[in-house]
């Protein structure tokens, strides 16, 4: 199972952030911003706690990152649904 880690890491668990955030905060900004922070975080703690050796360095993880940040952006913006388009108001 341990092939499968980085697909849980990477594609999983920020889908899961952005799932949960927007059901939480049901406001797509701060559920954006939750979601973003959250999978950075999770990203994080992931590789010091799976990998105490430090094969991992922060710029492997700077580099990594932004495809779980666009995972779990992706899932708020899916969870939260189309924005209402503004209609200009017919000029009298």
């Amino acid at each position: 199972m341990r092939h499968l880690e980085p697909l849980v890491v990477l594609f999983l668990l920020p889908m899961l952030i952005g799932i949960g955030s927007e059901l939480w905060l049901r406001n797509a900004r701060t559920a954006s911003l939750v979601a973003t922070l959250g999978a950075i975080v999770a990203v994080c703690l992931y590789l010091l706690l799976r990998d105490p050796g430090g094969a991992w360095n922060a710029l492997a993880a700077f580099l990594v990152l932004p495809l779980p940040i666009a995972f779990a952006l992706a899932a708020v913006l899916a969870c939260h649904g189309r924005a209402r388009r503004r209609h200009r108001q017919p000029e009298p």
